[in-house]
């Protein structure tokens, strides 16, 4: 048998307390991995939380209620979740600069409230009687301590367009992030009770609008910027009585992909979101019928519709740069309908 020498014992005696340190190190990262992961809601008591998705936000049928265009989420029943208690950031967008238009409810104000508590600094656009929901939002982005920047205007006009970029570039001394997402939908049930203005008011919120805005803003967009379309389950499968709302949809899908085939060696990415049904002031403030309405986001597979907040992560994520070679793609969202 070889002898054990003093160099030997020693040797060992290093292996072992190396072997117990990385231990207690192993033991304190997960302590910390555990502790991170319960406050942001992951684990509870240890545990994985599990949510069943078809009984998380509330079904139909729903309460009849009716607003004037573009309505307000506050006076919703009920009230759609936009992650204001419940989105919880880990600096995905630190130090980013995002315009969003319609950031004052559904969608827009998702992913306002998602991009602030993940560092960005937020200007959004709005209809000047959107006031109220513009006014928590802001606030809910500067409690994130971020930069919040309302600017209220009717982007149908040109001029407005180009002053909206301009402002939210002075007031964020930059920018970086595009969120086209504000949009007007009317259920009209033929095409002969829209008229010439309805059409035209449908086609420059949905299409002008962010032409303008695009086109003001690539030129102060570097390298690694995004700029980020909402599309909708209507450019796949239109409603009848949606004509015009779903023309706009199938062309942003379009211009997603024609864009990121244009700006891509630029090293700008675009990217759209396509929801399905979601819980919104569109709905209520003439964008479906009150039979529709009331059945709202029924024939989905989780047999309810969708929220604002659950849409969120897809915006971050099509933000983030560690999706760094997303472009030219269309995200769905629709509850198991098969649309995308």
């Amino acid at each position: 048998m070889d002898e054990i020498g003093p160099g030997a014992l020693s040797r060992r005696r290093l292996v072992s307390a190396v072997g117990i340190g990385a231990a207690a190190l192993g033991a304190a990262g997960t302590a910390l991995a555990q502790e991170q992961n319960d406050r942001r809601g992951n684990l509870r008591n240890g545990e994985p939380t599990m949510e069943d998705p078809r009984s998380k936000y509330p079904k139909p049928p729903f309460k009849q209620q009716t607003q004037p265009w573009p309505g307000l989420a506050r006076d919703m029943d009920p009230k759609p979740d936009h992650g204001e208690t419940s989105y919880r950031g880990s600096g995905r967008l630190a130090g980013r600069k995002a315009l969003i238009t319609g950031g004052d409810s559904g969608m827009g104000r998702a992913a306002a409230i998602a991009y602030a508590r993940e560092g960005a600094d937020v200007a959004i656009n709005y209809f000047p009687t959107e006031e109220a929901d513009a006014r928590e939002v802001i606030q809910l982005i500067r409690e994130s301590g971020r930069t919040a920047l309302p600017i209220p205007g009717d982007f149908r006009d040109e001029a407005f367009c180009q002053r909206l970029v301009n402002e939210a570039v002075k007031g964020l001394g930059g920018l970086d992030i595009v969120v086209c997402n504000a949009g007007r939908e009317q259920s009209k049930p033929s095409i002969l009770d829209i008229t010439t203005e309805d059409f035209d008011a449908t086609m420059k919120t949905n299409i002008y609008a962010p032409f303008w805005i695009i086109k003001a803003a690539l030129p102060h967009l570097k390298p690694g910027s995004a700029i980020i379309g909402t599309t909708s389950e209507q450019a796949y499968d239109p409603s009848p009585d949606l004509y015009d709302y779903a023309q706009t949809k199938a062309a942003t899908m379009n211009y997603v992909k024609s864009l990121a085939k244009q700006l891509g060696p630029h090293g700008i990415r675009v990217n759209g979101v396509a929801p399905g049904p979601i819980w919104t002031p569109l709905q209520i403030s003439g964008g479906a019928s009150e039979q529709k309405y009331e059945k709202f986001g029924s024939t989905t597979a989780l047999g309810r519709p969708g929220q604002p907040a659950e849409l969120a992560s897809i915006y971050v994520q099509l933000a983030a740069a560690d999706a760094s070679f997303a472009t030219g793609n269309v995200y769905g969202s629709g509850g198991g309908q098969g649309q995308h």
